[in-house]
């Protein structure tokens, strides 16, 4: 099963953000920073969900196991549902990725289980500002 541990992080409310995400595939580990430009850190979360659901879904995995440290993120994607925008637009940009997995889980970790992909999410924020 493939491992994927997602963050994502924003310099203010709103801010420079970024996306970290971080995968484990059969001994071998992969590290991505992404830049998002300025947006919330609950909308950076989103962001780093769907970027890695486009990295799993270009590999061709068929069984994912995704852990987050954001609550509103494994909440929306368990429910399938949120309320207001923008993350009714962002879960619905998500659930064709996880529709088309054969298994997709999501659990929350505390953030201090999370640490490498909190890195990468504030090393994406610094390419931001280059």
């Amino acid at each position: 099963m493939i491992e994927v541990y997602i963050d994502g992080a924003s310099t203010g409310n709103p801010g420079q953000a970024g996306a970290g995400i971080f995968i484990k595939e059969n001994g071998k580990v992969d590290h991505f920073s992404f830049p998002l430009g300025e947006m919330t850190s609950h909308e950076a979360e989103f962001y780093a969900l769907i970027k890695a659901l486009e990295i799993c879904s270009e590999r061709g995995y068929a069984v994912v196991s995704f852990r987050t440290d954001s609550k509103i993120v494994e909440d929306t994607v368990e429910k399938r549902y949120a309320k207001r925008e923008p993350y009714k637009s962002l879960m619905n940009k998500a659930l064709p990725y996880i529709d088309n997995f054969d298994l997709f889980f999501i659990k929350w970790i505390p953030g201090k289980n999370n640490a490498t992909a909190d890195h990468l999410a504030k090393k994406a924020i610094q390419m931001n500002r280059k």
